[in-house]
C-alpha cells in the first residue's frame, strides 16, 4: 500500500466523508459481517445437526434447537445481505452525490484556473471516472478489507478460546491470505491495472478524436496510420490483460490452496480435541465446515486492495482540483473598430504534454478576410482556435486583436467572436428566445429579418406557433441543417466582426452541407471567417487556405493558385468532389 499515508495526509475529499456518516459506515461493516458470521454459524450448526442426527438421538426434542438455529441462520444470512446491500449503496450514493455537486462548483468557480492546468478530456475524466473509482474504492476495498478483518480476528480468537496455541497457527496460516496475498497484489498487480486504466483513458480520448476527424485522416492519405494508431494501445491493453488475469489465477489458486490446508488443519485440530468421546465427536464437522463461507471475503481481499494504484490517482487528481489557484485578473483593454487578427510566432504545449502542438505559427487577417484551417486531426487546429479565442495562453509569441493582446480583450469576447460549431445548442424554449440570445436587446422584427437571411422564415411559418413555437431540448424538433441555421441567425444579431465555424457541417449530408456553406458565407459576407473543416466542399468561398500538419502551416495560398500550383491540393480537391 505504497503511499497510502502520504495520500489520505492532506486529503480533503475522501477522510471528510467517512467521518461525516460514520454511523452508516459502521452500520454496513456490521451487516457485511453478520452476512457471513451467519453463512459460518450455518455451517457451523449443520455439521453439528448431520452429526448429532446420524447417532439416532431418542428423542427429536434433543435436536430441535439445532433445527431452529438452522432456520435462523439460513434466514439470517440473505436478510443481512440484502440490508448490506441496501445500506451500503445508500451510503456510497450519499458520498457520490456530494462529490459531484463540489466539484460542479470547484469547475465553476475556477473554471478560467482550471482550464489553464488541465485540458478538456481531464475535466471530463474527473467529474466521471476519478468519482466512479472513489465509489469503487468503498464498495470494492474499503468494505471488504475491514469485513475481512473482522472476520479474521474473529476466527482466531474463537478457535484460541479453545487452543491459543493452534489458534497462533491459524493467525499466521489465514495471515497470508488476508495480510501478504493482499500486498503481494498491490505490489505484483497493481501497477499493471493503473497501467492498463491510464491507456484505456488515452485510448478513449484518442479513439475519440479520431472517428471525429475521420475525414481528416482519409483526405490527407493516412488510412494505414489511422488503423496503426489505434492498433497499438489496443494491443497494450490486451497485453496488461493477460498478464492480470494470468496473476489472478495463481493468486487466487494460492489462496484457495491456503485456505483448504487451514480447513484440514482445523478438522485434524477437532478430531484430537472433540474425540473423547460420543457427545464431543459431535463438533467436529462443525468446526470443520464453518470456516468454507469465509473463502468468498478473504479471497475479495486481495482484488480489492490490488486496483488501490487507480484509485490513489482519481484521489490524487480531485484533491489537485482544490489546490488550483485561481490566476490573477487581467486587467482589460478596449479597442477600437476591428483591424487585422495577428498570430506572431506562436508556440504551444499542454501542461504536462512531450510533444508541441503548435510550432511557431504567424499569420495576418485582415478584416472581412475568410480563411480555411484544413489538416488531420491531433495537429492543433482546435488549439488554434483556443489560442485565438483567449481559452489557452501560447508558451512564446502572441495573439493579438489590433496590437492588444487578446487575454486582455475576455470581457468583449462575445462583441468581438461568435462561434458556430458542430453542436450549437438550442434551448427548451421558443424560436424567438433562441435567436434572441444573440442579443438580447433585438427586437422580434429583428430576430425575423435575421430568421430570414438564413432561409428559414418559410419553415418558421408553417410551424403551429411560428416563432412562439417550442424548439424543445436541443433543438430535437429540427434537423441538424436546421439546428446550424437558427444557431447562425442567432451569430447574424450577436453582429460580432470575426467569426469561428469549427466543422459546422460534419455531421451533415452533402446537399445540406453545401446549401449551408452557401448561406453562411453570403450572409457573413462582411466578417472574418475563421473556418476549421475536414475536407474542401465550398473551400472556393475563402481567401486563404492553410494545412495544419506536425504543428506547422504545411500548405498556404489562395484556393485557386494551390489549386494550378499545389498537385497534392489538387488531388485531394479532386478526390473530396468525386473525380
Amino acid at each position: 500500500m505504497k503511499g497510502f499515508l502520504t495520500t489520505f495526509k492532506h486529503d480533503h475529499w475522501v477522510m471528510p466523508y467517512l467521518r461525516r456518516y460514520r454511523k452508516l459506515l459502521v452500520l454496513v461493516l456490521f451487516l457485511g459481517f453478520m452476512t457471513f458470521f451467519c453463512g459460518g454459524a450455518l455451517m457451523f450448526n449443520s455439521g453439528y445437526l448431520i452429526s448429532r442426527a446420524a447417532t439416532h438421538p431418542y428423542n427429536i426434542l434433543m435436536i430441535y434447537v439445532p433445527i431452529v438455529l438452522a432456520r435462523a441462520f439460513g434466514i439470517g444470512r440473505p436478510a443481512f445481505r440484502y440490508a448490506e446491500r441496501l445500506t451500503s449503496h445508500n451510503w456510497v450514493l450519499r458520498i457520490v452525490s456530494d462529490f459531484r455537486k463540489r466539484l460542479y462548483q470547484a469547475v465553476e468557480k475556477q473554471a478560467v484556473a482550471i482550464r489553464q492546468t488541465h485540458q478538456t478530456g481531464d475535466v471530463l475524466s474527473i467529474l466521471a471516472d476519478d468519482i466512479d473509482h472513489i465509489e469503487n474504492l468503498y464498495l470494492r476495498t474499503v468494505f471488504p478489507l475491514v469485513i475481512g478483518w473482522l472476520l479474521y480476528l474473529f476466527v482466531v480468537v474463537g478457535i484460541g478460546y479453545f487452543n491459543w496455541a493452534f489458534g497462533l497457527l491459524m493467525l499466521i496460516l489465514l495471515g497470508v491470505i488476508v495480510i501478504v496475498m493482499p500486498l503481494v497484489s498491490v505490489a505484483a498487480n497493481g501497477r499493471r491495472e493503473f497501467q492498463a486504466r491510464q491507456v484505456q483513458r488515452q485510448f478513449y480520448t484518442q479513439l475519440t478524436d479520431a472517428v471525429l476527424g475521420l475525414g481528416d485522416w482519409l483526405i490527407s492519405g493516412r488510412r494505414q496510420a489511422f488503423l496503426q494508431q489505434q492498433e497499438q494501445p489496443i494491443d497494450r491493453i490486451a497485453t496488461l490483460r493477460r498478464a492480470d488475469h494470468h496473476f489472478q489465477w495463481w493468486r487466487n489458486f494460492a489462496i484457495q490452496f491456503v485456505f483448504g490446508a487451514a480447513v484440514v488443519l482445523i478438522v485434524w485440530w477437532a478430531g484430537v480435541t472433540f474425540t473423547h468421546n460420543q457427545a464431543e465427536a459431535n463438533w467436529v464437522a462443525a468446526f470443520g465446515l464453518a470456516l468454507f463461507p469465509a473463502v468468498e471475503p478473504f479471497a475479495d481481499m486481495s482484488q480489492g486492495v490490488s486496483e488501490w494504484p487507480v484509485y490513489q490517482d482519481s484521489i490524487r487528481r480531485v484533491n489537485s482540483l482544490d489546490e488550483v489557484t485561481p490566476e490573477q485578473p487581467v486587467v482589460q483593454t478596449t479597442i477600437g473598430p476591428l483591424t487585422d487578427l495577428t498570430l506572431d510566432h506562436v508556440r504551444f504545449t499542454y501542461s504536462g504534454a512531450k510533444r508541441e502542438v503548435l510550432s511557431d505559427l504567424s499569420l495576418t487577417l485582415h478584416p472581412g478576410e475568410k480563411l480555411a484551417l484544413l489538416g488531420p486531426s491531433g495537429t492543433g487546429k482546435s488549439t488554434l482556435l483556443k489560442l485565438i479565442l483567449g481559452d489557452e495562453q501560447p508558451n512564446s509569441g502572441r495573439v493579438t486583436l489590433n496590437g492588444v493582446s487578446i487575454d486582455q480583450l475576455q470581457a468583449q469576447r462575445a462583441q468581438l467572436f461568435g462561434v458556430l460549431d458542430q453542436q450549437p445548442y438550442l434551448f427548451n424554449t421558443t424560436v424567438m428566445n433562441n435567436v434572441r440570445l444573440g442579443n438580447l436587446q433585438a427586437t422580434d422584427d429583428d430576430v425575423r429579418a435575421a430568421v430570414k437571411a438564413v432561409e428559414l422564415d418559410e419553415l418558421i411559418s408553417r410551424l403551429p406557433d411560428g416563432y412562439n413555437t417550442q424548439v424543445q431540448e436541443a433543438g430535437s424538433r429540427f434537423s441538424g441543417g436546421e439546428r446550424q441555421r437558427l444557431s447562425l441567425a442567432r451569430i447574424l444579431l450577436q453582429d460580432a466582426p470575426i467569426i469561428i465555424l469549427d466543422e459546422p457541417t460534419v455531421s451533415l449530408d452533402p446537399i445540406t452541407e453545401q446549401h449551408l456553406l452557401d448561406t453562411v458565407f453570403k450572409v457573413l459576407h462582411d466578417k472574418t471567417i475563421i473556418w476549421v473543416t475536414h475536407h474542401l466542399a465550398g473551400i472556393n468561398h475563402v481567401d486563404q487556405v492553410r494545412f495544419i500538419e506536425h504543428g506547422q502551416f504545411d500548405m498556404q495560398g489562395s484556393p485557386q493558385d494551390l489549386y494550378q500550383n499545389n498537385a497534392r491540393f489538387r488531388a485531394l480537391y479532386d478526390l473530396d468532389r468525386g473525380h
